[in-house]
């Protein structure tokens, strides 16, 4: 195994169901898949990590696996926050520049940012991303980067993303305890965003839905910014709890059954449809009997979604309709569940295929765990640019120097 690669990326997953972890390189400026680990998630209840001992087994024996595929030390990694914690809200705030008009520098724009933030909030509640929906300019709007433009005033309208301070820091302890750093925490929809959504969606305005196990997290674009976070309580378990429930067997059994022959739309099963279980005896089930079950739960789901996105005041604004994505969308009729209660169209979010990458992980399961390693490299590459930059300034202010 070589020693620690300055250029490899790895992203950590930690999921109601599964705990995944992905490894990628910078292979002349492109992401190139290395290795990566998919398990069993453990000590997990309702979405947040209850046991930190199981999970954290479970994320050291994933890196394990994964350093084994990619041939590398695996010792820090950013992590994936989600699930029902997640909150959203947007502010503004701004500051005059001076008595006269001047150029807007990089500092100015944190000053408006750190203006906007400085909102009252709960004092459990961590800042997870500042996203600019757009700068003001005297009163000029619409504007993606004011560096470089004269002005006299600067104002920002900022979305805040937030999470439960103890759910990210369970996270973190978490992975510490499987012997990893963490470097960065992003908030899980973003990064599924980041993996599934093409430009032209993120500004007409699209809706991305990441159905996960116990939770569904959605992020809202709008001309090209983040408009609405959110995560509403139903994912693909709780139609799994109730197949078992309503047919009286095993959970094991009930995911396997919703896997094969679960539709979400009673009347696209046929009628006659039917299927052998062993339930304990061998008895022959209506397909629709299964569709019956599953119907109302995905409707429920799409009405969170609709009541959540009513309340960001987004839902006129999805003009590219919704993007379903995470493993709960592969449910057949989840589409057509979605255009019905929306009434915009929907499409199932693949994630984008990196250099190299297995096809087993071009899936809506891997669209957070892909698009994580998205974000980390193109925030690492903005990083770079702005640290370049300010070198370029000092070297050039010693250089008048002399």
């Amino acid at each position: 195994m070589s020693e620690r690669e300055d250029n490899l990326i790895v992203v950590l997953d930690i999921g109601s169901a599964g705990t995944r972890v992905l490894a990628a390189d910078l292979n002349e400026g492109a992401l190139r898949y290395r290795g990566h680990a998919a398990m069993d998630s453990s000590g997990m209840r309702k979405g947040l990590i209850a046991d930190l001992g199981p999970a954290a087994r479970v994320v050291k024996a994933a890196v394990e696996q994964a350093e084994r595929v990619a041939r590398a030390n695996i010792d820090a990694c950013v992590v994936g926050v989600g699930g029902p914690h997640i909150r959203g809200l947007n502010t503004n705030g701004g500051f005059e520049l001076g008595s006269r008009m001047r150029e807007i520098t990089r500092e100015d724009v944190r000053t408006a940012v750190e203006r906007a933030r400085a909102v009252e909030r709960p004092p459990d509640r961590e800042i997870l991303h500042l996203l600019p929906r757009q700068f003001i300019v005297d009163e000029q709007p619409g504007i993606f980067d004011p560096v470089g433009m004269i002005g006299a005033r600067l104002e920002v309208d900022l979305h805040i993303a937030t999470c439960s301070g103890s759910a990210l820091q369970s996270t973190v302890t978490c992975a510490n305890r499987a012997g990893l750093e963490v470097t960065e925490a992003v908030l899980e929809s973003v990064a599924a965003a980041e993996s599934t959504l093409s430009a032209d969606e993120r500004e007409l305005g699209v809706c991305l839905l990441d159905i996960g196990a116990h939770s569904s997290d959605l992020v809202v674009f709008f001309e090209g910014a983040v408009a609405h976070t959110a995560s509403v309580p139903v994912g693909g378990a709780h139609f799994t709890n109730d197949l078992a429930v309503g047919l009286q067997m095993p959970l094991a059994n009930a995911e396997q059954l919703k896997r094969q022959y679960g539709h979400a739309v009673v009347t696209a099963v046929p009628q006659n449809a039917e299927v052998e279980i062993a339930n304990p005896q061998p008895q022959m089930l209506p397909l629709r009997t299964v569709a019956e079950i599953l119907e109302p739960r995905a409707r429920e789901l799409l009405y969170f979604v609709k009541e959540s996105l009513r309340q960001g005041g987004v839902l006129e604004a999805l003009g590219a309709g919704c993007v379903l994505t995470g493993g709960g969308a592969m449910l057949p009729g989840m589409l057509d569940i979605t255009e019905s209660q929306l009434r915009v169209p929907a499409r199932t979010g693949m994630p984008v295929r990196l250099s190299n990458l297995p096809g087993e992980l071009a899936h809506p399961s891997f669209s957070t765990a892909i698009g994580m390693l998205l974000y980390a490299h193109r925030t690492r590459v903005t990083r770079a640019a702005e640290n370049n930059g300010l070198k370029a300034k000092l070297r050039a202010i010693f250089a008048a120097s002399f």
